[in-house]
């Protein structure tokens, strides 16, 4: 192919689609982190009764805070987050919308805590599982999830 040919193509264009992608939250934002993190943070307690968690359970998926630090933050939600914690309660708050689509609302509450034959559980539950994993197990339960019920 000569010079001249190739310098007439047209450029590549992406085909058409109904995919509009969300702009990301700046986590890294100040504003954005206190906008989110008492909505976050009620969301979180709310899933921690559907769930029936123990305290030091759902302390341990906030990335072990303390205990006078948890009861705080239940009495009073409306302060600023690290990200940290806010990537946390969001996976939580996926996995826990993932389950109310797939199952119905009992099993989708007690699945966490029954014993899981899927490999990434090793027999273990969901919550053991993402209590000793942290972030990293949360995002892979959230991808297992939404696998699951056919999500991009």
């Amino acid at each position: 192919m000569s010079a001249s040919s190739s310098s007439k193509r047209k450029p590549h264009r992406y085909p058409a689609s109904s995919f509009a992608p969300q702009s990301f939250v700046d986590l890294s934002s100040r504003a954005e982190r206190e906008r989110l993190s008492g909505s976050a943070l009620r969301a979180f307690f709310n899933l921690v009764s559907r769930w029936e968690l123990r305290d030091g359970d759902a302390r341990e998926l906030l990335g072990g805070v303390s205990s006078s630090t948890y009861y705080e933050w239940k009495k009073k939600p409306e302060r600023t987050l690290e990200v940290d914690r806010i990537t946390r309660i969001s996976y939580l708050v996926g996995i826990y919308k993932a389950l109310h689509i797939l199952y119905g609302d009992k099993l989708a509450d007690e699945w966490v805590k029954l014993p899981n034959r899927n490999a990434l559980f090793g027999g273990r539950t969901p919550l053991e599982t993402m209590c000793s994993g942290g972030l990293l197990a949360m995002q892979v339960v959230r991808q297992l999830l939404d696998a699951r019920r056919g999500a991009a």
